[in-house]
């Protein structure tokens, strides 16, 4: 299940994605604006801002704005800054990977096909760019 912190990851993009115009936009404003609590909100960004998918500006004038290109920042990238994995076990995670344990052999584990193709088609959709989303 996609995380709330996630969630609100990528409402913040699409947010400042759809208002280019308005950077640097304030925290506050993003959370009033997106309904995201004001403190998880923060928490989020500065997750964002050590990746570089989003910069910031000091002072009164400042706050948030996208770090790079819209069509570069996907929603799988999203969802492992903030949460890590996207595949739902381990073995076939193409950024985490870990064996089973009680694994003899991955190459005829079922489980693992079945997952694995499972994060392949996933991945498919999560692979879309900001831009794309923010056409749906």
């Amino acid at each position: 299940m996609l995380s709330k912190r996630a969630k609100y990851a990528i409402k913040t993009i699409l947010f400042l994605y759809e208002n280019q115009n308005q950077v640097p936009i304030s925290a506050k404003a993003i959370s009033q604006a997106e309904n995201i609590p004001y403190k998880f909100l923060e928490n989020i960004l500065r997750d964002l801002k050590s990746h570089q998918i989003v910069k910031s500006l000091r002072g009164a004038e400042g706050g948030y704005s996208l770090g790079k290109d819209p069509a570069n920042i996907s929603v799988a990238e999203l969802m492992r800054v903030i949460d890590g994995p996207i595949a739902l076990i381990p073995c076939v995670s193409e950024n985490f990977y870990e064996s089973c344990n009680e694994c003899k052999d991955e190459e005829t584990c079922r489980i693992r096909k079945i997952f694995g193709q499972l994060r392949d088609e996933m991945l498919k959709v999560l692979k879309s760019s900001i831009i794309d989303l923010s056409k749906l």
